[in-house]
């Protein structure tokens, strides 16, 4: 099971980015998958997932309203589009795949002017 994200970067606030997984080993389209953040000095927060049936999706309220999950069969990618981004989102954020325990090595999001 591995999972790489990309798509990370420096944005101003107001800006969008799209961050994508990519998973080997398993997938996607058959488990649960999560998005996680971990910003700077504080506890990993969970900030997106999507079910195993890609009907369901949860988000932090922090991000509701402007964060979308979803997922590429086809590619076996789960993808975060983050819109109208913040300061306070800057963060690492993480691919993650509950069943399994995994995680990736986690894509840099900045947001700053």
């Amino acid at each position: 099971v591995q999972l790489v994200e990309s798509g990370g970067g420096l944005v101003q606030p107001g800006g969008s980015l799209t961050l994508s997984c990519a998973a080997s080993g398993f997938t996607v389209s058959e488990y649960d998958m999560n998005w996680v953040r971990q910003l700077p000095g504080k506890e990993r927060e969970l900030v997106a997932q999507i079910d195993i049936h890609g009907i369901d999706t949860n988000y932090a309220d922090s991000v509701k309203g402007r964060f979308t999950i979803s997922r590429d069969k086809a590619k076996n990618t789960v993808t975060l589009q983050m819109n109208n981004l913040r300061p306070a989102d800057t963060a690492v954020y993480y691919c993650a795949v509950p069943f399994f325990g995994s995680w990736g090595q986690g894509t840099q999001v900045t947001v700053s002017s």
